[in-house]
């Protein structure tokens, strides 16, 4: 009698801690918005643009894809009178100051825009005429104003017949992946390939891949990544734009989320509802450490470096090395390699100096500015999309 007694007791038991687990993942996956549409990826797909009748805004939305600083996507449209005409604008209101002092990455991010409407006008059968600073450049003692009167480029697009550009397809795949990568070398074939998209003799590109250069950068891409971890003020930054979960992503449509560091599927969740549940999971130690491991795995697995350098560091020279970053995304995808920029140590900010000026000093001797520093290589695995906003959020009204 005792026995079965026991035994219906253990049964109770058994089925309290099971109803608790059924009723613990289900908070862990409502939490997470398991069952959430993510509104915030349909710019990604190709049929998204067909939506507007304006040929403008259809260029756009493609604009929108493109690599950006901390995913801010620091960009503005006005639409002129004229039905041919249309202005971009960098966001003022978008920068990250404690990691970008000087809004160059927001500078590079406009010609990263720029670049992906010109290969979509091809695409669609729009001649691209890009006009950069067509009111002068910036006034620097006033920039944040400066940005709201003055815009980036005036494009002026006119129809002519459509050809398939032989880039456009890969503008639908994530820019960036910190996973790491196949160890094997790129080939002299891929290099030169990647090589000749450069026809600008006031910019340069570089691809590093013998042992010694790839302990050096690897070197500078784990130095930089441990001073930015250590930043109170910079960690700060991040957090106020990290989203938790599918309906935070859905709210605002940028910044940082898990897929950034690759995690999808349940796993994807189960994170997800952990942080939105328990944020002290996420907190600044924690991300801190994590982001520096996950460095050192990504340098550990590097076949090779890149780096855009240009002879100065005017605005101008700013977005012209974002239109050529988008094109060597671009390549490096019709080549089967993927990228990632480990860019803490080309930041302009105090705690960085002596390696930023260390590392131009060594890579840009004559003066010249390392607008962009990337690594390279064949990926081991993909990365997910990233949110990206309506493309009417951007239109300045």
């Amino acid at each position: 009698m005792k026995n079965k007694r026991g035994k219906h007791r253990m049964t109770i038991l058994l089925s309290s801690i099971g109803l608790l687990l059924i009723a613990a993942c289900a908070a862990l996956f409502v939490s997470s918005g398991v069952f959430t549409k993510p509104e915030y990826l349909e710019p990604w797909k190709k049929s998204y643009s067909q939506k507007f009748e304006d040929p403008r805004i259809q260029l756009a939305a493609h604009g929108l894809l493109a690599a950006n600083g901390h995913n801010m996507q620091p960009w503005k449209i006005k639409l002129d009178a004229d039905k041919e005409v249309f202005y971009l604008f960098a966001d003022s209101e978008r920068l990250t100051l404690e990691v970008d002092p000087m809004a160059r990455q927001t500078m590079v991010s406009q010609g990263t825009f720029l670049e992906y409407v010109r290969i979509a006008g091809k695409q669609l059968g729009y001649r691209t005429d890009i006009t950069l600073f067509p009111d002068g450049e910036y006034n620097e003692q006033a920039l944040a104003e400066s940005m709201k009167n003055k815009p980036v480029a005036k494009i002026s697009i006119t129809k002519v017949e459509a050809k398939n550009h032989p880039l456009y397809k890969y503008m639908f795949l994530p820019d960036t992946n910190r996973a790491a990568y196949e160890k094997t070398p790129l080939s002299s074939d891929q290099i030169n390939d990647l090589l000749a998209i450069n026809t600008d003799q006031e910019m340069n590109i570089k691809i590093f891949q013998d042992p010694e250069s790839l302990q050096k950068l690897g070197d500078y891409a784990m130095k930089g990544a441990e001073i930015e971890s250590g930043i109170h003020r910079i960690s700060q930054e991040s957090a106020e734009v990290f989203r938790a979960n599918e309906y935070e992503k859905n709210k605002y449509r940028y910044g940082f989320s898990l897929e950034g560091q690759g995690t999808t599927g349940i796993m994807k969740h189960v994170m997800q509802g952990l942080i939105t549940l328990f944020p002290s999971m996420n907190n600044e130690k924690t991300s801190a450490d994590l982001y520096v491991k996950s460095t050192r795995t990504a340098v550990d697995n590097t076949p090779a470096y890149a780096m855009i350098i240009t002879k100065d560091n005017s605005r101008m020279e700013q977005v012209k090395s974002g239109m050529l970053y988008s094109r060597l995304i671009l390549t490096a995808h019709s080549l089967g390699l993927v990228m990632q920029p480990p860019s803490q140590v080309i930041e302009e900010y105090g705690e960085m100096k002596e390696q930023y000026t260390q590392i131009h000093k060594e890579y840009a001797p004559k003066g010249g500015t390392i607008q962009m520093f990337v690594r390279i290589g064949k990926p081991k695995q993909q990365f997910p999309q990233t949110m990206r906003r309506d493309i009417t959020d951007l239109i300045l009204r």
